[in-house]
């Protein structure tokens, strides 16, 4: 199994992140890569379209408001991976009030690929992720 993650320091208190980010129907608010996302389920599933019209089916696996964090298992996407279950988190930053550590972390099986390749595939997706949510909250 392999295992990446990203972090971010950014200077909005963790609950005005956590209001942008912290609906599993929200990446479209904050994230270009995925301009369109659509709930079933009863919010449960979500079917993001990302720029390229591509398809990516996600399932949410546990959402906890106050602790501010969910995660999701990818049912269907173009990856090279199988069993991808990612958390993303906002935290508090001890001692800098007003500022959130925003942790966006993933494991899985790669399939085809080596684990470094398949890490780094979601070590851009994370970090190029995480400085579009800077960008969306600088703005």
């Amino acid at each position: 199994m392999a295992t990446t993650s990203a972090t971010l320091d950014i200077p909005r208190t963790p609950d005005v992140v956590w209001r942008l980010i912290g609906g599993f129907d929200s990446l479209p608010d904050w994230l270009p890569y995925i301009p369109h996302s659509e709930l079933t389920e009863g919010g449960r599933v979500r079917r993001l379209t990302n720029q390229d019209g591509g398809v990516i089916i996600e399932r949410l696996m546990a959402f906890d408001h106050v602790g501010r964090s969910y995660s999701y298992a990818i049912e269907r996407a173009p990856f090279p991976v199988t069993g991808y279950l990612s958390t993303l988190a906002v935290r508090d930053v001890p001692g800098a009030p007003g500022t959130s550590r925003v942790e966006w972390s993933g494991t899985f099986t790669p399939a085809g690929v080596t684990d470094a390749e398949a890490e780094s595939i979601f070590h851009a997706i994370y970090t190029e992720g995480l400085d579009a949510l800077s960008g969306t909250l600088a703005a």
